[in-house]
Parts: C-alpha cells; structure tokens; sequence
C-alpha cells in the first residue's frame, strides 16, 4: 500500500490594493514575492488567514476609502496586515481600528513579508511545481504594464503630501529598470507605461550617473531610457 504523504494545501494570503499605478506596482511585488515562497493570493476574506490592505493617503477621499477597506476586511476576515501610503500614518489607522495585527508603510516590501511570516508561517514549497513567471505576478491586463523607475520626490509643494509619504527621489538603476522592461516584452506587453512620482526627474538624485546594460553604459536620465527603451 502506498503511503505518500499528500501535500499540504498552500496557506491562503487575501489582497486588497488600492491607489494609484505606483501603488499596483507595490502590491505586483509582494504578491510575486509571496507566490515565490509557495503562498496562494486569494480575491476574497472567508477563506484567507491573513489579509493584507495596500492603502492610498493622498487626499481625503482616498484616506476615507482606505479605512473603509480596512474595516471591510476586519469585519469580514478580522486578521489584517496594512500598508502603503496610509501606513506611514500609523496612529490614524490606530484611532480607527485598533485590531489591525501590523502597519508598515509605502514600498515595505521586506517588512509586510515579514508580517506574513509572523501570522502565517512560510509553507514547505517546490518552487518547480508552482513556476511564477519570469516578469512577476502582474495585475494589468496583459497588453500593457507599468514600469516604476523611481521612489519619492525632491520637491516640497505645499499642496502635496508624497514626500512626507514616500520620501526624496530615489531613482532605480537603469540596467534594473531595462532588464524588467525586457522580461516585460519577453512576456507578450506591446504596451509599457513608465510611472513614477517625478518621472522628469528620473537619475538628478544620482547627477545622471552612468549604470550598464547589456555590457554598455548608459546614462541614468529619461532622454537614455526613452532611447534604449524605444
């Protein structure tokens, strides 16, 4: 008789992103990084045993609709791990719902997979039975894709929040950004979409600094992506 252990079933991690495109690209990189790790992301609360709520800050409304989901995902899961925009205002998520397990804020990555660790232990996982693909888990339709280039702004209008939120610029190498617009093409996208807080000002925070792709330098500045993208 046989006695082959059947595999347990993969824990189940509820997601709920919203936001702006930055923010999807936010919640594309957790969502592959807990897929990576042998995780199932699920679209509903019942069955989930821990749900993460990818929140936006940036006016009022959006802070509104973010302690709604919130509280939606509470009540109806009652385990919640937040993060995003709203997350770097950690008492006014408190004062609302207390019962929320963590708070982390924008582009955490690292700490809201922490936080899954901690309430849902990492699962055994064979990476080579549950392949994720080599662009990530993407949450646009499949013709097109955001392609984030930096973090933060550098500048300080009185009218906007962001960089109390998401910090300076901080602007990704270009042989990263070119290599995941590759695998992007690669994957079937016709249609790239390059987003960032202050696009213009992609590589000022590096003075245009020269990284390498494909063996060659290039200059870290939008006129040499746009080329080397083109």
């Amino acid at each position: 008789m046989s006695h082959t252990k059947t595999p347990a079933a993969a824990p189940k991690v509820g997601f709920v992103s919203l936001g702006c495109p930055k923010n999807l690209v936010d919640s594309e990189r957790i969502l592959t990084e807990l897929r990576n790790e042998g995780y199932q992301v699920v679209p509903t609360y019942d069955d989930a045993e821990v749900v993460i709520v990818n929140t936006c800050g940036f006016i009022d409304s959006a802070v509104q609709e973010s302690l709604e989901a919130i509280g939606e995902a509470l009540n109806e899961n009652g385990k919640v791990l937040v993060t995003g925009c709203l997350g770097a205002k950690e008492n006014q998520i408190r004062e609302v719902h207390p019962k929320v397990l963590e708070i982390s804020g924008p582009h955490s990555y690292e700490q809201v997979i922490s936080h899954v660790h901690h309430y849902v232990p990492k699962p055994a996982h064979d990476p080579f039975t549950s392949l994720v693909p080599a662009q990530g888990v993407k949450l646009t339709p499949k013709h097109y894709a955001y392609l984030k280039i930096s973090e933060g702004c550098n500048h300080r209008c009185t009218f906007c929040i962001i960089p109390s939120m998401r910090g300076d610029l901080d602007s990704r190498p270009i042989g990263s950004v070119l290599d995941e617009a590759k695998r992007l093409v690669e994957a079937g996208v016709k249609e790239l979409l390059v987003i960032s807080q202050d696009t213009s000002a992609y590589g000022a925070d590096v003075k245009q600094r020269n990284g390498f792709w494909n063996g060659q330098p290039v200059k870290t500045s939008m006129v040499s992506l746009c080329e080397q993208l083109a």
